[in-house]
């Protein structure tokens, strides 16, 4: 065999072994691009999991005060449906046909102004409005209270929260 041939041969196999060690090189850099993302995607899970049992346990205590009488049927609707628009359910619900009584007083006071805004209306205008409520409460206790217990059942509390209730 040539010499020249010999070099080929050599410069061919440093080729190779130069291109498959590139190529290990880059498995290797694939590998560990995938193992980060798998635990930024559990990390992900898990805060998310944390967030959604944070608002299970804010919902179970608003539906607590509801059926103890310790928060406005209006107030724990309204904020009772906003946790539920951020709450991530595990299976499919909907929660128009299933607290149909709780959406139903949010639809009432969702557009009422609270707090200061309450101030930029005249006596007569604020009577009008908490007539509407009081009446909507009056009309939709019964199906919000058997509503609040089953949210309460629903939405499990946090067993490391402390809450304060007067019974």
């Amino acid at each position: 065999m040539s010499p020249l041939w010999v070099i080929a041969i050599i410069v061919a196999v440093a080729i190779v072994a130069g291109l498959a060690f590139y190529a290990g090189k880059l498995l290797f850099q694939l590998k560990v691009q995938k193992e980060q993302q798998q635990a930024q995607l559990e990390k992900l899970k898990a805060k998310a999991l944390e967030r959604n049992a944070k608002i299970a346990d804010s919902i179970n205590l608003i539906a607590r005060a509801m059926k103890e009488k310790q928060c406005e049927y209006s107030e724990g609707c309204l904020r009772i449906w906003v946790l539920m628009s951020q709450y991530q359910f595990a299976e499919k619900v909907d929660p128009e046909t299933e607290y149909e009584h709780v959406f139903k007083m949010y639809e009432v006071v969702k557009e009422m102004p609270t707090h200061d805004a309450r101030k930029k209306y005249s006596k007569k205008e604020i009577f009008q409005m908490d007539s509407k409520r009081w009446r909507a409460e009056q009309e939709l206790e019964e199906g919000i209270l058997a509503e609040a217990a089953k949210i309460e059942a629903y939405f499990p509390a946090d067993p490391k929260a402390k809450h304060v209730f007067a019974s």
